[in-house]
């Protein structure tokens, strides 16, 4: 099958950092899905796991998280999924990725894709979905449907992918959503996606929510840079409110100050976590996916995919992480077809 792999970790530049590669099909075992991928996405992992690093040649190694896809075969111990099935997941760090025709991946972790989205427009949404949805509501301590009401939440970095899907779930949960933007089209980006207030990330946030007739926020979530903002987000942050990060801090960061003095809740996540260390509770990655696509079909939440390259080859794999560690994406950028 056709592939993109790397088997050297070398600045994105390098013509070599991602090689159309021949491979055999994925073995795949009781609990798994062999899909045909249609459409991927590259995150911002995608970048980190490729980045120059000491070590020298490694095996062919595909990366690749999100994907939508068709069934081609299912596991002895699989239920609810049959060939032929649209579906869209966003797989395992322990595995070989989505950028290959097939991927294995366990039919837990995968759900039915939204019926009103193409291949492209579905595989934007897993990896994404996920990460807001769990921070907001399973490490943060709110409900999904009213959990929100009564409630300020700031989105630091809301035009990215997970910024854009946490605009939209913490609207629909009834927060009133201040995200942080700082160009014309990413402003528009998160009021488009719900944010009541967009105020700017490169100025000093207190006088621009001051402004707003907002003192202090219940929930923040920091999906741009820990150490830059943790200071300022302990004064923002209301007694006994509760701040979510996905981003791996630099340094050390000081725990005491304002976080012990107002009881501030600190949440981390990880989407992997499920999925790497073999929770119990595996298949919650599958429930959430399949809630998030429900919620698509009905309207209640809309496609982030702004743009599509296709076909998936090296080529274009090469731009799409480009594109991403510049950090001036809005959205999600996706790959589809072979």
């Amino acid at each position: 099958m056709k592939a993109v792999a790397l088997t050297r970790y070398l600045p994105i530049d390098d013509p070599e950092s991602l090689l159309d590669v021949e491979l055999p099909m994925p073995a795949f075992g009781e609990h798994d899905l062999r899909v045909r991928v249609e459409a991927v996405s590259v995150n911002p992992v995608d970048t980190k796991l490729r980045a120059p690093k000491p070590q020298a040649e490694v095996h062919p190694r595909v990366l690749g998280f999100d994907a939508a896809g068709t069934v081609e075969s299912v596991g002895a111990r699989v239920q609810g999924f049959a060939p032929g099935d649209r579906v869209y997941y966003a797989g395992d760090a322990t595995r070989p990725g989505s950028n290959a025709q097939f991927q294995a991946v366990d039919a837990r972790l995968a759900a039915h894709a939204p019926r009103s989205l193409d291949a492209a427009q579905a595989a934007a949404l897993p990896l994404v979905s996920l990460t807001a949805w769990e921070l907001l509501f399973q490490r943060m301590p709110y409900d999904s449907e009213r959990g929100g009401e009564g409630r300020t939440l700031l989105v630091i970095a809301g035009a990215g992918g997970v910024g854009s899907m946490a605009i939209q779930l913490a609207r629909r949960a009834g927060f009133r959503v201040i995200a942080t933007a700082s160009r014309p089209d990413t402003v528009e980006w998160c009021r488009q996606l719900g944010a009541a207030e967009v105020i700017d990330h490169r100025q000093p946030l207190a006088p621009q929510l001051a402004a707003l007739g907002i003192a202090q926020v219940d929930a923040a979530v920091n999906l741009a840079d820990t150490d830059a903002y943790w200071e300022a987000l302990g004064e923002l942050l209301a007694p006994q409110g509760h701040v979510g990060l996905i981003v791996e801090p630099r340094g050390p960061l000081p725990l005491g100050g304002a976080y012990k003095a107002k009881s501030i809740g600190i949440h981390w996540e990880s989407m992997f976590t499920r999925s790497r260390e073999g929770t119990a509770d595996l298949a919650e990655q599958g429930r959430i996916l399949a809630r998030v696509a429900k919620l698509v079909d009905a309207g209640e939440l809309r496609g982030i995919a702004r743009e599509t390259l296709s076909p998936i080859d090296a080529a274009n794999l090469r731009e799409a992480h480009r594109r991403v560690e510049s950090g001036r994406g809005i959205g999600k950028l996706v790959l589809g077809g072979w």
